[in-house]
């Protein structure tokens, strides 16, 4: 969509008021964790590639013998290699020569055009990010789908309950699609979203859509092409940067998984501490990343058990309640974060691979380009990365605890 005089009127004002009062939720709090590296970003026929290796076995070469008896064959390190394709993710804004104009040189103006799309954009494919480190649960086995959310209930309607209403916002253009295939449901290609009500968990469409509980929800034209969630790399199956988590021999290449747990318990979280220790070299988790109804959950569990439940600072930053396995680990909502989880990460063996950060295109010297034969400019941002774990095993997940009220 266009920016236009009347859409800028909007940060015309006869009075200088200062900054622009932001009301849209914008934290980034998983996606600013993670530890971002441009190491190991290759350029392939067709693209760039993440490459890197996995230990998966240990030299066997190992006896103890009785004197001048033979010993046992010479072993060696096993290495599987990891790969994975970059995500190229891009934003687009166009701003009109009017705007531009009447925006520079309007002395009540507290914002130029140009800067309000530009730095909004970059703020807006930021918070996207974190909703795609997260991805959505029924993406898990089904890779790099980009689901937003799921229908709840078979309905052609242009409202649709949705098992998730956070990722959505009004203006947002849509696809709703079969899960499984990415082919669009009846009425699904392109629709756009111009009501959302969290109490009631709907969305609702430019049109009529219909609907089954296996319709998924994806950004328009998304389906298939965005980055990798943890949803997806801390979990027990599928093939994950090249490596099948149901070969035998592969037994490495799997999370921790508690689906049992409905009730938080301290030895729930202790037991799976214990078994990602138990499965991985150096398996500790650094943070534990939850939604914001199971941090209510854990806060009433430290209340019940009369324990310091406060929040708390920790290295890097991170705020947090706590929680002791050996040492504090910080205990960390995130609104992203999918309902009745909680993440058990080593931040440490989860990388953002990039070739660079997020920039706006000037391979030709500029940064606005004239859109041929209108009176407007055009800006393209872009980044081209992936989510990746070197250690699958590393972390673990509780995923159907009650969230409180």
């Amino acid at each position: 969509m266009t920016a236009t005089r009347t859409t800028v009127d909007g940060i015309l004002k006869e009075i200088y008021e200062g900054d622009v009062n932001n009301a849209l939720q914008d934290e980034e709090i998983t996606s600013k964790r993670l530890e971002k590296t441009s190491e190991g970003v290759i350029d392939t026929v067709g693209g760039k590639r993440v490459v890197f290796p996995v230990r998966n076995r240990r030299n066997s070469g190992i006896s103890y013998r009785a004197e001048n008896t033979q010993l046992a064959p010479a072993g060696r390190q096993g290495y599987v290699a990891a790969t994975e394709d970059l995500r190229y993710g891009y934003g687009r804004f166009s701003i009109t020569g009017p705007a531009m104009e009447l925006a520079e040189t309007n002395a009540q103006a507290f914002m130029s055009a140009m800067d309000g799309e530009m730095d909004g954009l970059k703020q807006d494919v930021s918070k996207d990010r974190n909703r795609i480190i997260y991805g959505h649960r029924a993406s898990a086995t089904n890779n790099t789908s980009g689901i937003l959310a799921m229908v709840t209930t078979a309905a052609t309607n242009a409202t649709q309950a949705v098992d998730n209403t956070q990722p959505f916002d009004i203006g947002m253009v849509v696809d709703c699609v079969v899960q499984s295939t990415g082919v669009p449901v009846t009425g699904g290609t392109g629709v756009t979203v111009i009501g959302v009500n969290d109490a009631a968990g709907t969305v609702t469409f430019s049109g009529s859509v219909t609907a089954a509980v296996t319709t998924a929800i994806v950004r328009a034209g998304n389906y298939g092409q965005e980055p990798y969630g943890i949803n997806t790399l801390v979990n027990s199956t599928g093939t994950v940067h090249g490596i099948n988590s149901a070969t035998a021999g592969n037994e490495f290449w799997r999370s921790v998984v508690d689906t049992s747990t409905t009730t938080l318990t301290e030895n729930a979280m202790i037991a799976l501490c214990d078994q990602i220790r138990r499965r991985s070299s150096g398996g500790r988790p650094t943070a534990i990343f939850c939604s914001l109804g199971v941090r209510r959950a854990y806060y009433n569990l430290m209340t019940s058990l009369r324990r310091y439940n406060e929040p708390k600072s920790f290295e890097g930053g991170l705020v947090g309640l706590s929680f002791n396995h050996g040492k504090e680990i910080p205990v960390v909502e995130d609104v992203d974060c999918p309902a009745n989880s909680m993440f058990f990460l080593n931040e440490k063996s989860i990388k953002i691979y990039r070739n660079k950060d997020w920039y706006f295109e000037d391979s030709d010297g500029a940064i606005l380009k004239w859109d041929d034969n209108f009176d407007r400019f055009q800006g393209l941002l872009k980044c081209y990365w992936q989510l990746a774990t070197g250690m699958r095993n590393q972390h673990g997940v509780i995923t159907n605890i009650t969230e409180p009220a």
